[in-house]
């Protein structure tokens, strides 16, 4: 089967899809999915307009059904629909039917292994029952945890005779390994629909099939590893790790010091009280380079952090510091370029007196800290992201980020944001 490049437009607005679509067939696309989102926000009323404005491309209906699948195969098919999607987790009745009613209506049948546990088994048992193709699919919330679908292609290629599609983060630079895995069908949605020109984006990954060779992309990647966190990170900002987090892990009241600094390492943290800058001092040494001292301090009191300390924590090649509590000599830290945060500034310095301790965890600006928490801070103030949540959170971020530059790019095509975001139609019904 040549290879085919189908575009899954999960948008949760018809215009925004159809403008997508067209910009996605100017670049070479073959097939249109009307995504999941898509259809449970605007029925198959979608589908029925892919059909009338693109009548020379197949248009695919994500279903995802589970259940009831002569009834849900059907109305697809009416709708306009060349292939209806079914969930492998389905009862092998609900295939049946589904492929029955396909054979009637004249849709083709995929199945989409999400969820599926064995899916080499399960691929077997679909290819006995009829089915078109058959679906790899890693889905978005298991791509935020590093997961890649072209493992499991590899083990169904050779296995199944009908043709095998693959979905979960392909790009320019996956298409080509992921075809040579044994996948007939590239399906791609975040690497064109997140795109500001998603006709040049098409383009790339149809070159890229074409020539047979990978084009490298830095954009809509999703990482593996620990390791790759803190690259992510930078590039994403506070507001998108809040958003990422759904408005959690932001600290309340505390405030970057100097402006136009990025601050992005794990915590050490310490626990002090007012005006006592002994632990904090102490922390300097333990702190490995690039750590971020993350100091609970009660949220006030006299200065238990200044230009000395500052100077140490650069020497010790630091990533910064966030302070529940107050700072001072300002000027001399904004000299130094050091990322600090605080929730005060004062003049007046505190004692040493010793009480508290480090590396344990602690609450500041309202966030609960453990040691080895990743802290991130910019112009906008600082949010924390649980260790163990640190993959998952990096590649959402950067999610958001990447979909924020769709509508930037259809704003400045002469829209509004309400107008992209059709305001009016999700404001929440009362009453």
């Amino acid at each position: 089967m040549k290879p085919v490049l189908q575009v899954a437009l999960d948008f949760s607005d018809l215009h925004r899809a159809l403008k997508a679509a067209e910009e996605a067939v100017r670049g070479g696309a073959d097939w249109l999915e009307a995504g999941t989102p898509l259809i449970k926000s605007e029925g198959l009323n979608a589908v029925r307009e892919l059909r009338k404005r693109f009548p020379a491309r197949k248009i695919v209906a994500d279903m995802k059904t589970m259940d009831t699948g002569s009834v849900e195969v059907e109305m697809a098919a009416k709708a306009g629909a060349d292939i209806v999607i079914v969930l492998g987790a389905s009862d092998d009745s609900t295939i049946r039917e589904a492929v029955e009613a396909g054979r009637r209506y004249g849709a083709e049948i995929m199945v989409d292994l999400i969820g599926v546990e064995n899916m080499a088994e399960r691929a077997l048992r679909l290819e006995e029952l009829g089915v078109s193709y058959i679906c790899v699919h890693v889905g978005v919330d298991q791509q935020m945890r590093g997961l890649n679908p072209v493992k499991v292609l590899r083990e169904l290629s050779g296995r199944v005779k009908v043709p095998l599609a693959v979905a979960g983060g392909i790009t320019s630079e996956t298409a080509v390994e992921a075809l040579k895995a044994g996948a007939s069908i590239l399906i791609v949605g975040g690497a064109i629909i997140k795109a500001a020109d998603a006709a040049e984006a098409a383009r790339r990954i149809k070159e890229a099939v074409q020539a047979g060779k990978p084009l490298a992309s830095h954009l809509y990647r999703k990482i593996g590893g620990a390791e790759e966190v803190k690259a992510l990170l930078l590039k994403v900002s506070t507001p998108n790790i809040s958003d990422a987090m759904h408005r959690r892990g932001e600290m309340e009241g505390i405030k970057p010091v100097v402006q136009g600094l990025k601050m992005v390492g794990q915590a050490f943290t310490v626990r002090t009280f007012p005006g006592d800058w002994a632990k904090p001092i102490e922390a300097i040494e333990q702190a490995k380079p690039g750590e971020i001292i993350v100091i609970e301090a009660q949220g006030r009191g006299k200065a238990i952090w200044g230009e000395l300390a500052t100077y140490s924590a650069v020497g010790r090649r630091l990533g910064g510091v966030v302070i529940d509590g107050a700072v001072r000599d300002v000027e001399v830290i904004k000299q130094l370029s050091f990322p600090v945060y605080a929730r005060e500034i004062t003049p007046t310095a505190g004692d040493p007196k010793g009480f508290g301790e480090i590396g344990v965890e602690i609450t500041c600006g309202g966030v609960k800290v453990k040691p080895g928490d990743w802290v991130v801070g910019d112009d906008n103030g600082v949010v924390v992201i649980p260790k163990e949540q640190a993959v998952e959170i990096a590649n959402r971020a950067e999610d958001v980020r990447e979909k924020e530059e769709r509508i930037r790019a259809e704003i400045k095509a002469g829209s509004t944001l309400s107008e992209v975001l059709k305001i009016k139609k999700w404001e929440k019904l009362i009453g």
